[in-house]
């Protein structure tokens, strides 16, 4: 047996008999046994076969440990023999079912004189019930909300659960005592709360009530509360427990129950058939009508003779027919209003009986369908218009049946029924008894599974679509006809045709003049961009050497600048002109012999400025051999330098490029690869388009107007050879082809550039530059140096929202078309901090137009400068913020 948790009293062997008696009747036990001093059955137990199921042979010995849970007989069974007391302990015993029962166990020692333990006497329990009990008791508390609490009378102070606390809208780690809880309530509740504490602990009884919280974040809460009393030896309440449960949802529900009912026009009652007296609700004692005393305690015959009297005996014997068979009681029938006129209702109830089955009570509903026989009155009113409508409309109507395959495939439709206008609209004449298979074979599938999918979901389809082979396009709304399981459907439909004609024709036209008018404007846009983005450093460097004429460094580092800048309008403006040509077929190729290693080479060096500035790295893979061929070197030139500079522009920073040229056959094959934006496998067609731009969301802040892929391809065709673009995906780089016919040797290389001087002043502020052409950002600071400016210069929106707080300028020169974050996006966020909040914003842009200045106005800008930013409007903007009224734009 399982060792003691609770020591009692010693049993010597004279008061066996009256403490095994005392053990036995206090346990109600249901197995009685006893065992040697070892905790061995020597001896038949009947209780214990009955309740376990083992037999003699199986119990005796240690042989009943085998009735236990495999993981409660581990215990130690072995009494010693120095225990003299009554213990208890609690396992698992396999009961006769098969099932586990959890058994309760008290066990005894028997002494002999000497004081030795002569034999244990002992009971078993079954306390399952009880574990289930507090089990389900815990988790009803859990997930009921239910909370314990206790209020002591003496001092007023007050102990709750966790879910107490939850109840009266306070934290788990909140203090609570008997004001505050009284607090909470409303004042009509808190009156009635003292009225019955104050009888329960008169009376000494237990309580329970109702009341409205108010939590303290204003919410109204209803919460039940059940408690009893504590007394002290002499009678005295001395303290109050309970628990208490969250009735807000349940209140909720009452009421919105009791709205819906009575807005459903539903009615509750209930016939106690012993005492013949029908209890009724509001409703019901509206709908019969009967008064209030009526409706709490009316017999049977009462309602029954405001029936309608065709209906009362039908009625009578429904609700006799229904007690006898036992089966639930349905009615229709009329009441009268008290006023001539009568409503029709449904009741509907199922008794109730005694073990004998004598019926005891019917409770059940009435529902008021009055309107709903006045809807159908008026539905069969309406169908008799709608047949005349149908008839007469220009709209075709046809009933149809779906008709399906062996595999249960919808393979054609059978027309039913059809209207005037239905041959007109569909052309099919006599179709009435026919499927639409016999006139058209080839009758379109999708039709047939759109048709199923209506007839399956019964969720009707309004839609436009083509019938190829009938060439007509229809506009069509299907309805299923009947319930789940109909193959019937109603169909509405018209020809369409000639007005899907005339629509693709206007939208190819409006789609075409979009077209163009969009690249039109984008184009002009754009090449306006492009064009006064290099006069910006230009103007910025004549200005630097004008005022550093004695600085031989600066002027030659500006100078280098400014030739930047000359080249890119100049290459800028030589490719419109070659396209210009290419197009109208003006284009003349200067052919000679040249090696094409040569004219990589040049091209490389050309475009290593905007590689180096974009932090790429660059790999050449050439061929050993030459790779001779007949080309106009510059236009070739031409060509690589656009695919190299369209990698650099295309990769973000720190980037790969790769360029290869090998012999494949008799063409040279060159290959620049990247690992910039990619381009969308639906992009890669139209990529070498006029006016396309490789990437995704480029925006303005790439720059180019577009032009330079489809150069390439066709100065390649021009040369006898091909252009193709190939792309994983966004993201994932882009790899560009170009294919040239080979001769047999080799060719030539390139070229270098030269400079220009002089400058001015005004007040001194400290002023930040903000533009992503490195050229113009620092020319200009170096500009407003010059004048005694304090300047520092950024690159990028985030960038220049780090410095800000630590620079703290005066004035801010912020480029629009910045990357990534646009200057709009900067100027907002930089009123938003202390640092930006007062700060002279300039708006410094390619874009001039008034809705762009309204823009950058709206976005905080204080004023606007169109690039290439004038100098001397610069200098007297500046000068102008240290007197009022400057003025707020400057082209």
């Amino acid at each position: 047996m399982p060792e003691p948790s609770q020591p009692s009293n010693a049993a010597p062997s004279s008061t066996v008999a009256a403490q095994a008696a005392h053990l036995l009747l206090s346990a109600h036990c249901d197995i009685v046994w006893s065992t040697k001093t070892f905790g061995q059955f020597d001896a038949d137990q009947p209780s214990w076969r009955a309740f376990t199921g083992q037999t003699e042979a199986e119990l005796l010995g240690r042989g009943w440990v085998n009735a236990l849970h495999p993981d409660d007989r581990n215990l130690p069974y072995v009494m010693p023999s120095h225990l003299t007391s009554v213990f208890e302990a609690e396992y698992r015993l396999r009961h006769v079912s098969g099932s586990y029962r959890n058994m309760l166990v008290r066990m005894l020692p028997v002494l002999a004189p000497d004081g030795s333990i002569v034999e244990w006497l002992g009971s078993h329990c079954d306390v399952t019930q009880q574990r289930q009990t507090e089990q389900r008791l815990r988790l009803a508390m859990q997930g009921g909300r239910m909370g314990t609490w206790e209020i002591d009378l003496g001092s007023g102070s007050m102990a709750g659960s966790d879910a107490f606390k939850a109840n009266l809208g306070l934290p788990p780690d909140s203090r609570i005592d008997y004001a505050q809880l009284t607090g909470a309530m409303l004042d009509g509740d808190l009156l009635h709360w003292q009225t019955v504490v104050h009888a329960a602990i008169a009376s000494a009884s237990d309580f329970e009530i109702d009341i409205r919280v108010r939590w303290p974040d204003g919410s109204l809460h209803w919460a039940h509360m059940r408690g009893t009393c504590a007394s002290d030896g002499a009678g005295n309440v001395i303290a109050l427990s309970g628990i208490s449960l969250d009735l807000t949802t349940s209140k909720q529900n009452e009421e919105t129950l009791r709205l819906t009912l009575a807005a459903g026009e539903v009615a509750t009652w209930n016939w106690d058939i012993v005492a013949d007296r029908v209890t009724a609700d509001s409703n019901m004692a509206r709908l019969f009508p009967v008064n209030a005393d009526a409706a709490t305690a009316a017999p049977l015959a009462r309602y029954l003779d405001i029936i309608h009297p065709d209906d009362r005996e039908q009625v009578s014997a429904q609700i006799t027919q229904a007690l006898h068979a036992h089966t639930p009681f349905e009615a229709s029938y009329r009441v009268g209003d008290g006023d001539g006129q009568y409503r029709s209702v449904i009741a509907r109830g199922r008794a109730e009986y005694a073990p004998d089955g004598t019926p005891l009570q019917l409770p059940g509903v009435l529902l008021d369908i009055t309107r709903q026989k006045q809807v159908e009155d008026a539905l069969r009113r309406s169908e008799e218009r709608y047949r005349t409508l149908i008839e007469l409309m220009d709209q075709a109507f046809c009933v149809i049946e779906m008709l399906y395959d062996e595999q249960g495939r919808p393979i054609d439709f059978r027309y039913l029924e059809g209207n005037p206008a239905f041959v007109k609209q569909s052309g099919l004449d006599n179709a009435i008894g026919k499927t639409i298979r016999s006139f058209v074979p080839d009758h379109d599938q999708h039709w047939f599974d759109l048709y199923d999918q209506v007839v399956k979901t019964g969720e009707p389809v309004r839609y436009e679509n083509e019938a190829v082979a009938m060439e007509r396009w229809f506009e069509v709304f299907a309805a299923r006809l009947g319930g789940p399981g109909s193959r019937l459907l109603t169909v509405l439909f018209s020809d369409i045709s000639e007005r899907k004609r005339s629509e693709q024709q206007l939208l190819q036209l409006a789609d075409n003049l979009s077209e163009m008018d969009r690249r039109k404007t984008e184009f002009l846009a754009t090449l306006a961009h492009e064009l006064r983005n290099p006069l910006a450093p230009i103007r910025n460097g004549l200005q630097i050497m004008r005022l550093a004429a004695d600085k031989p460094a600066t002027v030659a580092r500006v100078r280098d600048v400014m030739e930047r800048q000359v080249n890119q309008m100049v290459h800028l403006v030589n490719d419109l002109l070659d396209v210009a040509r290419i197009t109208r077929g003006q284009i003349e190729l200067k052919l000679e012999r040249a090696d094409l290693k040569s004219i990589i080479a040049g091209a490389v060096e050309t475009s290593m400025p905007l590689i180096e500035a974009g932090r790429h790295q660059l790999q050449v893979q050439l061929a050993e051999a030459a790779l001779p061929l007949e080309a106009d070197p510059t236009r070739l030139a031409q060509v690589l330098g656009n695919l190299l500079n369209n990698a650099a522009k295309y990769t973000p920073a720190g980037g790969h490029i790769s360029l290869c040229a090998l012999r494949d056959g008799n063409e040279a094959l060159i290959e620049v690869k990247d690992s910039g934006v990619g381009i969308p496998a639906e992009s890669l067609a139209t990529v070498f388009d006029m006016f396309t731009q490789v990437g995704q969301n480029m925006g303005r802040a790439q720059g180019g107007l577009g032009i330079g892929l489809s150069l390439v391809r066709r100065l390649a065709e021009l040369h006898g050879g091909s252009a193709t673009a190939a792309s994983p995906g966004t993201g994932l780089g882009s790899t560009f082809s170009v294919r040239l016919p080979l001769l047999e040797e080799e060719a030539k290389a390139p070229a270098v550039l030269a400079a220009p001087a002089n400058t001015t002043s005004g007040p001194h502020f400290r002023v930040l530059v903000v533009d992503d052409n490195v050229d113009a950002a620092d020319t200009l600071a170096a500009v407003l140096d010059m004048m005694g400016h304090a300047a520092q210069v950024a690159h990028d929106g985030a960038q220049a929202l780090a410095l800000v707080p630590q620079f703290l300028p005066d004035v801010i020169f912020l480029d629009i078309g910045l990357p990534g974050m646009s200057g709009y996006e900067v100027a907002r966020a930089l009123r938003r901090i202390p640092a930006g909040a007062n700060v002279v914003l300039v708006a410094l842009t390619g874009w001039g137009a008034e809705n762009d200045r309204s823009q950058s106005s709206a976005a905080g800008f204080d004023h606007h400068l169109t690039k290439p930013a004038n100098l001397l409007a610069i200098g007297e903007l500046l000068a102008a913020l240290s007197t009022p009224n400057t003025p707020t734009n400057h082209d």
